[in-house]
């Protein structure tokens, strides 16, 4: 039985590499974001300096792992097998949670996550002792194995984080934006140099107290403060302190001094941390690093003539790719390294001297301080960096950052709920509040600071355009570092992911990046990752207590099985996702017309008519064949595809605006041309949506089957539009439009088979039908297979007409800046 424990010790050690993975994908938004969002720097650099933050904060990373051992319940109140189940539930439910936000591209805390991961597994665990052992168990016994403490504290900290860091955000980057306005650029060459003093201090601050606050470098002596007997100390301390300890012991556990001093009973001293000497010149410290980093700024500006703001974005990236890598690295290899030194005490004959079996020797060595090995800490941290460059799955989390926090339009992927609309309208009266209380001279003067520049560039290049710019930046990596570092220094639980996530949708409502056309959709994109954070603290406590039960049924049997469903669900996910990834890439997805001229947006349009046409003509194959097989999943596959598809058509709807705002005077009928065939392909999907809608409904409501005789007519029909569509888009493919006069005439064919199904229906329903449902479903597929026929016609008559040969088809001219070759790199 024994070495199942060595397999599972294996197996965790797995698990800690896939943790790593999927932990850094989800966690990377926290310092990825404001650099690559303002593209400040190349993206080559920006991963350079990221993957040496992180490296060198795994490599100087905390050597105690005290959350995994003994921060979330009480180690000497379970037995090696009971700790061995808690540590295995925990990374099972970890992997898969984080994985499911990555996924989603949903950013969440790896603290959270791992701490109620573990509270739920010893809950599960306290409960199972509690009821078996005396089988007269009370629900407050679960106290004295639980520290609820860390938990109450985590909570405390996501609602915190929330409100103090997006009102802070909000504020900092308003009076900003005030100060500096758009044009920070062309300020005088001190403001941006005070600037850059205010931003890099607040960094070197948060890089001495986040960063070297959990390493062991904070607990070296800087400065010995008292030399003399062990007697004196006490003394000593009542003096200095000016407080009366009655021990020493009640001195060492005090919780401001206990990590401030290293205390050496044998040799009479009292010697002043590194942590403690930051914490005690804590002004100071800010005092001389805003002089010197104010007066390098100057320098960097006037004499080096380099762009201060990129300056910040760099030691910003640096300094919280630092701190996440030198205090969350537990929270991904913690249990695996707590569940070996536990193996490690448990398989020692020096420790387990009695050589007591697995469910009864007690874990109280967990209590005990044990360095984590360099070697490992150097390890974890080269899977870091390598996930940080590969992960896909990173750059989605980083996307829905970057898309609710942009100054520019984007494809809003979150749809707007009763809050959204109650915060947006709260926010537009207390606007209009505030336009009552403010004289008009000083209104002026603040839209005159807000008004962003006109950046002229051709849509095929709008992608080049940052998400904001570099002050946005500089404030959002300054306020997060300002806050974490202050709530560090006083014991707030602020969480780091919370913190840089709502900073950035507080300078982004500060911005108004969140207008008229977005706000609704932002304000749910946020409300909904939000809600994902108390949703990871919830199913991370019941997965886990559930997978810690299932453990505890059978560990021989449940263990392998867990394992390999945890893994196929991994590689479910992967599969999922990178099939996601391909979808987006696909060669059918429509694009966005940039002609001018009718004969342009012919032919640029013909591209997408011809990927509507295939993809409406495989819509309509397989809803009749889902019919016929009673397919289900066929039916609600062929349902997403139809939405799908009508998404992308409501896309290329909404860029009418800027497609007519492009064109000259002499160019209005392209305009014309266009919006008819956005219209048309929107009554063509509109009637694949319903033929689609209700043979999917009809199958999952257990109607009775449609009879073989209305299958083989369907499948007529369907066959006569399958040709009718394949030549459609053979022309459009091939630019033949000449041959669209050919296709209207083969549509009397079509439409008089049509007429011909629904007669013979109408006569079987006054002979022999019996199913009310069957025949309401069979002439709502062949009416609306006509208007679907009747659209697709107008869309043909409409090229065929507007159509010629002749015209040499006109594109939207760019200016001298838009033809720049070297424009492309200018972001770098």
């Amino acid at each position: 039985m024994d070495n199942i424990y060595l397999y599972m010790i294996i197996a965790l050690a797995i698990l800690a590499i896939a943790d790593l993975v999927v932990g850094v994908s989800n966690d990377a938004v926290n310092f990825l974001n404001s650099a690559i969002g303002s593209k400040a720097i190349s993206f080559k650099t920006i991963m350079i300096v990221a993957s040496l933050g992180v490296a060198v904060g795994a490599i100087f990373s905390s050597g105690l792992m005290e959350v995994a051992r003994k921060g979330i319940f009480n180690p000497g109140e379970f037995m090696f097998d009971e700790i061995m189940i808690i540590f295995m539930a925990v990374m099972i439910t970890d992997i898969l949670l984080l994985d499911f936000f990555n996924t989603l591209g949903m950013p969440t805390s790896t603290t959270v996550s791992i701490v109620f991961e573990l509270l739920g597994a010893a809950v599960a665990m306290s409960f199972i002792k509690i009821y078996s052992d005396s089988g007269s168990g009370v629900f407050s016994d679960v106290l004295n194995y639980i520290n609820t403490d860390t938990a109450t504290k985590i909570i405390i900290g996501i609602l915190l984080s929330v409100v103090i860091a997006f009102s802070v955000g909000a504020f900092v980057q308003w009076l900003t934006r005030l100060l500096l306005s758009y044009n920070f650029e062309q300020k005088a060459k001190w403001v941006g140099a005070l600037f850059g003093g205010i931003a890099l201090t607040a960094l070197t601050y948060f890089i001495f107290i986040k960063g070297i606050k959990g390493t062991n470098y904070a607990k070296s002596i800087v400065d010995v403060l008292y030399s003399g007997s062990a007697d004196g100390i006490l003394d000593w301390a009542n003096n200095y302190f000016g407080t009366a300890f009655d021990s020493i012991k009640e001195l060492t556990s005090h919780k401001d001094y206990k990590d401030a001093l290293k205390i050496n009973t044998d040799k009479g001293t009292v010697g002043l941390t590194l942590r403690g000497f930051l914490e005690v010149n804590v002004l100071p410290i800010i005092g001389v690093s805003l002089v010197v980093w104010s007066l390098l700024s100057y320098v960097f500006v006037t004499a080096l003539k380099k762009n201060i703001y990129k300056l910040i974005i760099i030691v910003g990236t640096f300094a919280l790719a630092l701190a996440f890598a030198g205090n969350d690295l537990v929270n991904f290899i913690g249990v695996p390294i707590a569940a070996w030194q536990s193996f490690v005490d448990f398989s020692d004959p020096l420790i387990n001297t009695a050589g007591l079996s697995a469910d009864q020797f007690p874990m109280n060595s967990l209590a005990k301080k044990v360095t984590t090995p360099t070697f490992l800490l150097v390890f974890a941290g080269l899977i870091m960096v390598v996930t940080l460059w590969f992960s896909s799955k990173a750059k989605s989390v980083v996307k829905t950052s970057l898309d609710l926090s942009s100054q520019s339009e984007t494809k809003e992927r979150f749809q707007p709920n009763f809050l959204s609309r109650g915060f947006v309208r709260v926010a537009m009266a207390m606007s209009q509040m505030t336009s009552y209380i403010l004289p008009e001279s000083w209104q002026a003067k603040i839209e005159k600071q807000f008004e962003v520049p006109v950046i002229s560039l051709a849509r095929n290049k709008s992608h080049e355009l940052p998400a904001f710019d570099m002050v946005r930046a500089a404030v959002n990596l300054m306020v997060a570092a300002m806050l974490i570092s202050l709530a560090t220094s006083i014991g707030i639980p602020l969480s780091t992911t919370y913190v840089t996530f709502m900073v950035a949708m507080g300078t982004s409502l500060a911005d108004r990046a969140w207008g008229a056309e977005s706000a609704v959709y932002r304000v749910a994109g946020v409300i909904n990752v939000i809600g994902g954070w108390f949703f990871t603290a919830f199913s991370a406590f019941t997965a886990a207590a559930i997978v810690a039960y299932l453990l505890k049924l059978n560990l021989p049997i449940m263990f392998p099985l867990l394992l390999v469903a945890a893994f196929a669900l991994l590689l479910r996910s992967y599969l999922v996702h990178s099939k996601k990834n391909k979808e987006a890439k696909a060669e059918d997805s429509l694009t966005k017309a940039e002609s001018s001229s009718v004969q342009g947006v012919i032919q640029e349009s013909a591209t997408n008519i011809a990927n509507v046409v295939k993809r409406g003509n495989k819509i309509y194959t397989n809803a009749i064949k889902g019919l016929a097989r009673q397919d289900l999943a066929l039916l609600k596959k062929n349902k997403k595809q139809v939405v799908k598809l009508s998404s992308e058509i409501d896309e290329l709807r909404d860029n009418i605006f800027y497609f007519i705002k492009n064109l000259d005077e002499s160019s209005v009928g392209a305009s014309n041309f266009y919006i008819n065939i956005l219209g048309y392909l929107q009554d063509m999907t509109q009637s694949l949506e319903y033929i689609s809608k209700v043979s999917h409904k009809h199958i999952n409501n257990n109607h009775k089957k449609l009879k073989f005789s209305q299958i083989k007519e369907l499948k007529e029909v369907d066959d006569k539009m399958e040709l009718l569509l394949n030549d459609t888009k053979t022309a459009f493919d091939s630019r033949s439009f000449e041959k669209i006069g050919v296709i209207l005439d083969e549509k009397a064919q079509v439409y008089n088979l049509v007429k011909e199904k629904i007669q013979k229906q109408v006569e079987r329903t006054r002979t022999e039908e019996s199913s009310p449902k069957n025949t309401t479903l069979y002439f709502s597929l062949l009416l609306e297979t006509k208007d679907l026929l009747n659209a697709t016609m107008n869309l043909l008559d409409e090229y065929y007409n507007a159509h010629d040969g002749t015209v040499t088809p006109a594109t939207i001219k760019t200016n001298d800046a838009e033809e720049d070759p070297n424009l492309d790199n200018e972001s770098e």
